[in-house]
């Protein structure tokens, strides 16, 4: 008689299941678990600590997790912490930690404070992909795709937030409204590809004639607005606005021959010509349309230009 084979049990069939050491399972996470006292210093990281800022448990151990903050949120973090310790746990809380071989990571906490053992606990997740997504899309919102110049609604936040430093310190404000005079001959002659080529390199004029501080924006088709925090009045605005149109005045090359461009400029001055963003753009406008009227202008040394050598105001 053939001897009697016994099928040998798997290995999960032949003990009784059991829950692993806490430990082992949060060091699965892609996430970092860390539990820090009341100072923040750390009791504990998982291994998702060195996955996602590339220090290993035991190099972090025993510091403040403050100390790896990025300096310039450190305030907003030791705010959120002592939220969370006074007992508002915070969900969604955003900072950046600097990684170990020196750049930042941005990240997203979930924290909760356990006052029967006087810790914090943190959950944080890497979101530096997603944040760079997020910048994408808000410098789209707030920029002019052609240009890269700040658009209409940046130069509104922008213009808000230098009245109110005027008005706050005492000091000078005012805005220049361009519009290109011998745009649209560039159009009509060349194309509209070699009029978006113009108005790229009128872009980088304006911003290399003006100084750190200053903000141009394309507001419209050959319309741009520059903002002059801290000028003075509008005798200094109209200095600065004859070196734009200086600048602008070297012809543009265009594959079939040169472009002569100009500019009429118009002046407003915070708060004399108008108490809000509004009010001071609209004066811009019109004193840009009243300039527009009186026609191209001569400068002084370049006899023999016309306004045929401008083109038709734009």
């Amino acid at each position: 008689m053939a001897p009697v084979r016994h099928q040998r049990r798997p290995h999960s069939e032949s003990m009784t299941p059991k829950l692993p050491p806490l430990v082992d399972v949060l060091n699965l996470l892609p996430d970092a678990v860390c539990v820090v006292d009341a100072e923040g210093h750390f009791l504990f990281v998982s291994a998702g600590f060195e996955r996602i800022f590339g220090y290993a448990p035991s190099e972090v151990l025993g510091r403040r997790a403050f100390d790896l903050v990025h300096p310039e949120d450190q305030a907003a973090t030791m705010e959120q912490a002592e939220m969370v310790t006074s007992g508002e746990p915070q969900r969604h809380f955003r900072n950046r930690y600097m990684h170990k071989d020196g750049h930042s990571v941005d990240i997203q906490w979930s924290a909760n404070w356990l006052p029967d053992y006087g810790v914090r606990i943190g959950v944080a997740r890497e979101v530096s992909e997603l944040r760079k997504a997020e910048r994408e899309l808000e410098h789209r919102a707030s920029h002019d795709a052609l240009t890269g110049l700040p658009n209409r609604h940046h130069l509104q936040r922008e213009l808000h937030k230098a009245m109110a430093q005027a008005t706050h310190a005492g000091s000078g404000l005012a805005v220049l409204y361009l519009d290109l005079d011998g745009f649209k001959a560039a159009n009509d002659r060349s194309g509209h590809d070699a009029g978006d080529r113009v108005l790229r390199e009128v872009a980088q004029r304006l911003q290399q004639e003006l100084r750190q501080g200053d903000l141009v924006a394309r507001v419209g088709g050959d319309e741009f607005v520059v903002l002059l925090p801290g000028c003075r009045d509008a005798t200094a605005a109209r200095a600065v606005a004859d070196g734009l149109r200086a600048r602008l005045h070297p012809p543009c090359t265009l594959p079939d021959g040169p472009i002569q461009l100009d500019a009429s400029v118009g002046i407003a001055c915070f708060p004399a010509d108008g108490s809000d963003p509004e009010a001071l753009l609209a004066h811009a406008d019109r004193d840009m349309y009243a300039d527009k009227r009186r026609g191209p202008r001569r400068r002084s040394g370049e006899p023999g230009e016309t306004p045929d050598s401008v083109g038709n105001p734009g």
